[in-house]
C-alpha cells in the first residue's frame, strides 16, 4: 500500500478526486490551500493501483509548473487487509518510477562502481587461483553487475535511449576492467592455473544457460515486486563474475584454448541474464506512460528479443560443436 501525496493549483481538486474515485483510492483527503494556490491532495492506494494513479495525475497535472507527487511507502495499516487484497499486493508491480529510479542508480559508472568490480575482480581471480569457494563468493557479494543488467532490460521495456546508453557502457566498462584486471594477474602469477574452480569455469555446457536464465528471471522480478536484490545479485554475479575474471586469467597466461572456453561461457550468461530480465519485464507489464513512448519501446522490444535470441542461438551452437568436435 502507498500513499500518493500531490500538491497542486487547488482548481485542480476536483478532477483529483476523480482519479482517487478511478483507481479505488481507500482513503482521499485534502490539506489547507497556502498563499500560492496550491493545495495538499492525499490519496491511499493498493500497490496494484499506484501506476495507474501516476499516469493519470502526470496526465492531467502535467501543465503546472509547480505540481510535484510523492509517493510514500506504508509501514503497517490497521485495520489489516482482507486476505485477498495481501494478495493482490504482493503480486503487484512496483511503480514505474519506482523502478526506473532503482536501476538508474545502480547503473551509474562511477567511482564506486570501479572500485567494487576491481576488488571484487582480485578477490575472485585469487579464490578461483587457490580454489578457495568462499573467496569466491565472497567476490560475488560485492561485485555491481546486476544494476547494468537489469537496467539495460529496462531501458528497452520504456524506450529510454540515455538509460539504454548508461547501462551498456557500465556493463561494457564492468566487464572490461574485470577481464583486464585479472589478465594483469595471470601475466605474473607464477604458477600454473589448474584448479577445478578456475578449470571449471573454461567448459560451458546447457546447464549454464539455465543458470543464467534463471539469474536473470529472479532479478527482474525482485525488482519489479519490491522484494530485496541482494541474494539475486550474487546470482547474477555467479554468473558473469567468475567467467570474466576467468577469461582475464587465462588470457595473461597465454592460453587461447582454456581463455576461449572462458569467454563463450561468459558470452552466453550475458545474453541469458538481459534475455531472462526484459521477459519478466515484459511479462509484468513495465511500459511506458505516452503512446509515444510506447511506440518507440515497442520496437526497441523487438529487436532486443530478437537479437538476444539469435545470439543465444549461436552460441548454444558454439557450445554444441565445442562438445562434439574433437579437441
Amino acid at each position: 500500500m502507498k500513499v500518493v501525496e500531490v500538491v497542486a493549483e487547488a482548481s485542480s481538486l476536483d478532477t483529483v478526486s476523480a482519479i482517487a474515485d478511478t483507481v479505488e483510492a481507500d482513503d482521499f483527503r485534502t490539506g489547507a490551500v497556502d498563499q500560492n494556490g496550491q493545495q495538499l491532495m492525499r490519496l491511499l492506494v493498493t500497490d496494484d493501483k499506484v501506476q495507474r494513479a501516476l499516469d493519470l495525475l502526470q496526465g492531467v497535472l502535467g501543465a503546472q509548473p509547480q505540481a510535484h507527487i510523492l509517493v510514500l511507502a506504508v509501514e503497517a495499516a490497521l485495520p489489516r487487509q482482507p486476505e485477498t487484497e495481501s494478495q493482490k499486493e504482493d503480486s503487484a508491480t512496483s511503480a514505474r518510477e519506482a523502478l526506473y529510479a532503482s536501476v538508474e542508480k545502480n547503473a551509474r559508472l562511477g567511482p564506486n562502481y570501479v572500485v567494487l568490480v576491481m576488488l571484487s575482480t582480485v578477490v575472485a581471480a585469487i579464490g578461483m587461483i587457490e580454489n578457495n569457494v568462499s573467496a569466491v563468493i565472497g567476490a560475488m557479494v560485492i561485485a555491481p553487475l546486476l544494476g547494468p543488467n537489469l537496467a539495460f532490460g529496462l531501458s528497452t521495456a520504456l524506450g529510454d535511449l540515455a538509460l539504454m546508453r548508461k547501462a551498456i557502457t557500465s556493463l561494457i566498462a564492468g566487464v572490461a576492467l574485470a577481464v583486464a584486471l585479472s589478465a594483469l594477474i595471470g601475466m605474473f602469477w607464477p604458477y600454473a592455473l589448474d584448479s577445478h574452480e578456475l578449470l571449471s569455469r573454461t567448459v560451458p555446457g546447457f546447464d549454464t544457460v539455465a543458470l543464467a536464465l534463471a539469474s536473470g528471471a529472479a532479478a527482474a522480478l525482485s525488482l519489479t515486486t519490491g522484494l530485496p536484490s541482494v541474494l539475486v545479485g550474487v546470482m547474477v554475479a555467479v554468473a558473469l563474475l567468475p567467467p570474466a575474471a576467468a577469461l582475464g586469467l587465462f588470457l595473461g597466461a597465454q592460453d587461447t584454448a582454456l581463455a576461449g572456453g572462458a569467454g563463450l561461457l561468459l558470452a552466453v550468461n550475458i545474453v541469458c541474464v538481459n534475455l531472462a530480465s526484459k521477459m519478466v519485464f515484459l511479462f509484468k507489464g513495465v511500459r511506458p506512460r505516452t503512446w509515444v513512448d510506447k511506440e518507440r519501446a515497442k520496437r526497441a522490444t523487438a529487436i532486443y528479443l530478437v537479437m538476444w535470441m539469435a545470439t543465444l542461438a549461436i552460441l548454444l551452437l558454439a557450445i554444441y560443436l565445442r562438445q562434439t568436435l574433437p579437441t
